[in-house]
């Protein structure tokens, strides 16, 4: 797939979106593009919101298959292509993170805005360069703007626990936990680009422990401090697969986060005590309002405690529910929630995550900018941690 970049001169601006449906296009034709991206475009596209015009792979029978059984009229290998034929207001893309960065500005430039799964680049050197890209460093109002896609923050349950929390309606956050303790056998491993730094961008902290991490910040706000540890105990990788870590917030609340891979009775699960309720979030994969339970302490009246349980009319966790919201933002002209500072926070929790550990020092927030070696790898060079360089063998 072409990604080369693009000359900023060589688009025009896009028309304006009131009044018509938001024309997109899906970047990568592999299972997250089939089964998550599209289908929420398609949901969007019943209720007059959205069109997908194109789609784009580097495997041209993959991408012209996908086109085929999903009813998209425009199959592309070639992004900058499809770029400048189809003129896409929204670029969605589902491809492996160390091509979200060069597809993520090629799309800006264009005048699109971006919609990229996580994790959303291998680096805070890459978010950077990203965010310079979006549409005020260009002097343009109102985008374009790159989102991450984090769904587990949209949903009811969320949007009523995040209110609970914010208003301080169960007293102050003292103690939470953030678990990610999912089980990846040895032949999960054996896809040659996984367990990589330079292909899959780290472990389960970076690759799947993100969701709850990134969940866990939307509730309880900015993240001051962090001490780690990480380890490699079963699998032969770069990357680890367990850490462990203890997170102190800009509010006072101490939490602890578990990212493993090495876990067969799987669970995703975020509890935050509070002064008078714990309120508690147990899942695998997504979460709906049955999801969610909250404790009142014992003093806490029925009728209080009743209305800190309602949580209204139950819209599950989605790709859907953050789409929805994005194109909100889009037609508003305003950045969205999961991109900017917002979308980098949990990048920025995760390297300082990787750089405690691996140099077992305590890491704040703000630490690490332009001239950190962790700025621009996880992995920061640290010995033991950073890919081997392979020699090549004479015959």
């Amino acid at each position: 797939m072409s990604t080369p970049a693009t000359n900023p001169g060589a688009f025009q601006p896009l028309p304006p979106l009131s009044g018509r449906r938001i024309r997109a296009a899906v970047v990568g034709a592999g299972a997250i593009g089939r089964g998550s991206h599209f289908p929420a475009l398609a949901r969007l596209a019943e209720e007059g919101e959205t069109e997908v015009v194109a789609a784009v792979d580097i495997d041209a029978t993959s991408v012209e298959s996908f086109c085929a059984e999903a009813g998209i009229p425009h199959a592309y290998t070639d992004l900058e292509q499809m770029l400048r034929e189809q003129r896409p207001d929204l670029v969605t893309i589902c491809t492996p993170p160390t091509l979200h960065r060069a597809q993520t500005v090629a799309a800006l430039r264009a005048g699109a805005w971006v919609w990229c799964e996580k994790p959303p680049v291998p680096t805070l050197a890459d978010f950077d360069a990203v965010e310079d890209e979006e549409g005020p460093a260009q002097g343009t109002a109102g985008g374009p703007y790159a989102s991450i896609v984090f769904q587990h923050r949209f949903g009811s349950g969320s949007r009523h626990v995040r209110r609970l929390l914010a208003e301080r309606a169960m007293g102050r956050p003292l103690v939470a936990h953030c678990q990610t303790t999912w089980y990846r056998d040895t032949a999960y491993y054996a896809v040659p680009w996984r367990g990589r730094w330079e292909t899959e961008g780290g472990g389960p902290a970076m690759g799947h422990g993100i969701h709850q991490m990134d969940l866990l910040l939307d509730l309880l706000g900015p993240w001051s401090e962090v001490k780690a540890m990480a380890g490699r105990l079963v699998h032969d990788v770069e990357t680890e697969d367990v850490s462990t870590a203890l997170v102190r917030f800009e509010n006072g609340a101490l939490a602890t986060v578990v990212n493993s891979v090495l876990s067969p009775d799987e669970v995703s699960r975020i509890r935050v005590d509070c002064e008078r309720a714990t309120v508690e979030l147990t899942h695998l994969y997504g979460h709906s309002n049955d999801n969610w339970r909250i404790t009142p302490a014992p003093d806490v009246s029925g009728e209080e405690a009743a209305l800190w349980q309602d949580f209204g009319p139950d819209v599950p966790s989605s790709h859907v529910e953050q789409l929805r919201e994005l194109v909100v933002s889009m037609r508003a002209g305003e950045r969205p929630r999961s991109s900017g500072t917002d979308g980098r926070t949990s990048l920025e929790l995760i390297t300082a995550l990787y750089k405690s550990a691996f140099t077992d020092t305590t890491v704040r927030a703000g630490d690490i900018g332009p001239g950190d070696p962790y700025y621009t790898a996880l992995h920061g060079g640290a010995p033991g941690w950073a890919p081997v360089a392979r020699e090549e063998v004479s015959a």
